[in-house]
């Protein structure tokens, strides 16, 4: 969780020194923006306590996964056939949920091709700074920001196993974008490195599901990027509470290629919901 935090504060502090907005024709809308912290913990607390109906007609995503933790627990209590009908409409759910998923790049294909014909290529050019700002962060977490938490256990130079690292893992992890897929090799790693088995059997397998920094990273730079775009201020005091949410909200993301994509969103709905009322519909393709 530090190595999370720390991540999504580096997006932050980088999301402030670049900020960028993306030319959007339905990014136009009006929002208030918060006037501080203080408004953000108390809309935080009312969104908790939602009337379910209301919270599903107003996407209050917060409110709805508050619910969704009451019910599940309430659930409990079920009878099995109960549970049982349950678990299949989830199925179902999950099943048509992917199939829009599916479809996802060819909606972003569309979005494009409107802005290009609208603005032309040239308004393309700000998501190649936003794709450049993403690498950029992460690679400065990669090389610098993790090898200072190392340090600070191991008392040495770092460098040494984070070369290694990179070179025995992350060649892996960066082909196959998966940390799932990447555990055997991190597993025979430490088994090289002559670490305890206690240990990294353990952490690697629970790191691949909670450390997720590049989740982090990616929420943090898409949810300040839309706040710019519709102009709306926002302070470090505020953008730091958006550190806290993005690093819990990006554990359990799953750890297989092309996973993050059902899980990110409703991560990025949470995140941004925290600023605003709501997250326009239209604005999903800029995020997306």
């Amino acid at each position: 969780m530090i190595g999370t935090f720390a991540a999504a504060l580096v997006a932050v502090l980088a999301s402030f020194i670049v900020p960028i907005e993306i030319t959007l024709n339905s990014a136009n809308t009006e929002i208030a923006p918060p006037d501080g912290v203080g408004q953000i913990l108390s809309n935080l607390l009312l969104k908790l306590v939602d009337n379910p109906v209301n919270a599903l007609f107003t996407a209050n995503y917060i409110g709805i996964l508050s619910w969704a933790v009451i019910f599940g627990i309430a659930m409990r209590e079920a009878s099995k056939n109960s549970k049982e009908l349950l678990k299949t409409i989830a199925d179902v759910t999950s099943k048509i949920v992917e199939w829009i998923i599916n479809l996802t790049p060819f909606g972003i294909l569309g979005l494009i091709f409107k802005t290009i014909s609208d603005k032309g290529v040239g308004s393309l050019a700000n998501y190649g700074i936003l794709l450049v700002l993403l690498v950029t962060t992460m690679l400065f977490v990669a090389l610098v920001v993790n090898p200072l938490i190392a340090f600070f256990f191991m008392r040495r130079n770092p460098y040494p196993l984070v070369w290694n690292c990179l070179r025995v893992s992350g060649v892996t992890a960066f082909f196959t974008r998966s940390s799932a897929t990447n555990i055997p090799v991190n597993m025979k790693l430490c088994h090289d490195l002559g670490l305890n088995p206690d240990t990294y059997s353990v952490s690697i397998p629970l790191g691949s599901t909670i450390n997720m920094a590049g989740v982090a990273i990616t929420i943090n730079v898409l949810t300040l990027v839309a706040v710019n775009t519709l102009g709306i201020p926002v302070d470090f005091a505020t953008a730091f509470v958006l550190s806290v949410v993005a690093a819990i909200s990006a554990c359990g993301t799953l750890g297989i290629a092309g996973g993050e994509v059902p899980s990110f969103l409703s991560q990025l709905l949470v995140a941004f919901s925290v600023f605003l009322t709501i997250l326009p519909y239209k604005l999903l393709g800029l995020v997306l």
